[in-house]
Parts: C-alpha cells; sequence; structure tokens
C-alpha cells in the first residue's frame, strides 16, 4: 500500500496516513471494520486523535437551483494518544457501527448513484488535516432489498436514486439527509402518476418506509405530490407476502393521488414546505417542485430495468470519488446536525 496522502497542514515531512476498509459493501446499522495506516515522517509527533468521517454527496434545494454539497453523517474517534516516532509504521485497527439511516449505494453489485465516503483526519500537535478519502458501498438490509424487489415483480422500473438534503418532517429521521430512490410505474398506472419516490428511514426496531407519488402538471391542474408513511419489520418474509405488502402501499398512495388529482378549474396556490432550504414531507398532501435530477445507473438490480439516466455511469463517480468531495470542505454542517 503507498502512503500517498501527506498531511499539508502540518508541513512537508509531516506522518501521512492511508485507511483501509475492509472489502465488500456495508449495511446500514452494521459494523464497518478496518484499519488506519500511519507512517512518521521526519520528526517524532504524538498523534493526538484519529477520526473517522462518514461522509455524503447531498443535493440542496435551492430558490431558483439545486446544487451539490458534502454532509458529514456521522463522526467516531478511533484512536490518538501515541508517540509516532519518525518513518516508523503504525497501524490502528477499528470497527465501528454505521448509522441505520445510511444511504444505500449498491443493489446486486450495481451502483445506485449516490456516493458516500470515509474521510481520515489525524490531529497532530493541535494540527487537523484530512489524510485519507475511501470510496464506501453500501448494500440494502434484507427487508429494503425485498421491497425494492416487490416494486420490480410489480412492474415498476428503477430510475435513479439522489439524496437530498434535508429532514422528512414527522419521521423519527435522524441523519440531516435522507435517500430517494425513484421508480416509474408500469404502462397500466401511468395515466395516474408519472413516478414514486421511495425513502427508507432504518432504525433497530423496524423500517419506515416513504412513498411519495408525483404527478405533473396538466393544462388545468397543479403539479403536486401525495405522501405516505408505512412501517414494516425487519424479519423476513416469503417474496410473496412482500409483494402483496408493498402492492396494498401503493393501491392507498395511488388512490389518494387519483383522489387529490381531480382537476381545478383554475390552478391552486399550492407551496413548497420549505425551511431554511430543507425538505419537509407531511403526512397526507403536500406540494413540492418536480424531482430531482437524480444518479446515474446502469446495469439490473433487484430485477427492475435499470435506465442510463444522464451522461456518466455511477461506477465512474466512484471511480472520481476524490474529485467529487474536493474543494467542498465547508459543507460539512451536516455534523452539527
Amino acid at each position: 500500500m503507498v502512503f500517498k496522502k501527506l498531511l499539508g497542514a502540518l508541513g512537508v515531512g509531516g506522518p501521512s496516513v492511508d485507511t483501509v476498509l475492509q472489502p465488500g459493501p456495508a449495511l446500514p446499522g452494521g459494523p464497518l471494520s478496518g484499519e488506519v495506516r500511519l507512517r512518521g515522517g521526519g520528526t517524532d509527533v504524538t498523534v493526538e486523535q484519529i477520526s473517522l468521517l462518514l461522509v455524503a454527496r447531498v443535493e440542496v434545494e435551492g430558490h431558483d437551483e439545486e446544487h451539490d454539497s458534502t454532509v458529514v453523517l456521522e463522526r467516531f474517534t478511533v484512536g490518538g494518544g501515541f508517540r509516532l516516532a519518525q518513518e516508523a509504521e503504525h497501524t490502528v485497527p477499528f470497527t465501528v457501527t454505521l448509522p441505520w439511516e445510511t444511504p444505500v449505494t449498491q443493489l446486486h453489485g450495481q451502483p445506485l448513484g449516490p456516493v458516500l465516503g470515509i474521510r481520515t483526519e489525524l490531529e497532530v500537535a493541535g494540527a487537523r488535516d484530512k489524510g485519507d478519502l475511501d470510496a464506501l458501498a453500501v448494500g440494502p438490509l434484507p427487508a429494503q432489498e425485498a421491497i425494492l424487489e416487490a416494486f420490480g415483480q410489480l412492474g415498476y422500473g428503477f430510475k435513479s436514486a439522489d439524496l437530498e438534503l434535508g429532514h422528512i418532517r414527522g419521521t423519527g429521521q435522524r441523519l440531516p439527509c435522507f435517500q430517494e430512490i425513484e421508480i416509474v410505474p408500469p404502462a397500466g398506472q401511468a395515466h395516474a402518476v408519472n413516478e414514486i419516490e421511495v425513502t427508507f428511514l432504518a432504525a433497530p426496531d423496524g423500517l419506515e418506509v416513504v412513498i411519495e407519488a408525483d404527478k405533473r402538471a396538466g393544462l388545468f391542474s397543479e403539479s403536486h405530490d401525495t405522501v405516505h408513511r408505512f412501517t414494516t419489520s425487519h424479519h423476513a418474509l416469503p417474496q410473496a407476502d412482500r409483494n402483496a405488502e408493498v402492492d396494498a402501499w401503493l393501491q392507498q398512495v395511488i388512490g389518494a393521488h387519483a383522489a387529490h388529482a381531480a382537476p381545478y378549474p383554475y390552478a391552486q396556490g399550492g407551496g413548497h414546505h420549505h425551511d431554511d432550504g430543507h425538505h419537509h414531507h407531511d403526512d397526507g398532501h403536500h406540494h413540492r417542485s418536480g424531482p430531482g435530477t437524480g444518479a446515474v445507473v446502469a446495469g439490473v438490480a433487484a430485477g427492475v430495468a435499470v435506465g442510463v439516466v444522464g451522461g456518466m455511469v455511477a461506477a465512474e463517480v466512484i471511480d472520481e470519488i476524490g474529485d467529487a468531495f474536493e474543494g467542498d470542505d465547508e459543507g460539512e454542517g451536516g455534523e452539527e446536525e
């Protein structure tokens, strides 16, 4: 392993750091193991603290347009309080527990679009610098995977997935952002709804599923969304039972959406539910702007045909994760949430 990350804030000849994560995708709420490998620089130093930051690229909705930012989802302290001799090598193994709401980045080996990373911070003699950044792959919990499979078996097609800064009102959401998985209905439902957006909010005792049905404005009707929240358990169920569960959810969502979608003689004055740029989803009905651009996906996941929605496949985004987070350190306000 090449120790190529020189800590610039510590000066030329300072210690270098490289973090190696366990192979394979992690799971929300599950352990993440690895080791931080240090090499001493030109002088002996005391390493005061080693921190790992779980960071994500998120979409931030402004008044006029959306832009990307970086948010810190969690911070872990994994070591510190030792002397690192000149040019000496030191390894710090770690195991941390990811938040239950950690976004899912891949399904059956196929990237979904969201980009997560583990950034390593080293604090030496009061100076702190970001010494390493590693892409993090996160797979779905069994219940999440079964629900996505159910959408596919019910004829829904995967479109994209993204992360949005904000909180979904009325839920137990803890992280400063939430993941939206956009799927499109089968032909038989296309007249009633344009797309479905699904958000998973996992917790130790179960899974909250937020489903939002969107229908763009017609000539005499306004654009609106219909939002519903459902809960389910982590317990394994036969796929047929999961299919029936999701089908019942969809019937309720689309039925309420159809009732709400009756044409108006004139456009009504629905507003966006925003608070300092954050999205909030209400029980029942609310209005918001159109769906986000989402992320780019290629391949097949959960039996759902996956399309390419843009100019760069998610795999390329993962390959360029260092560039994706470069120069965006000011967006780490999420750690205060």
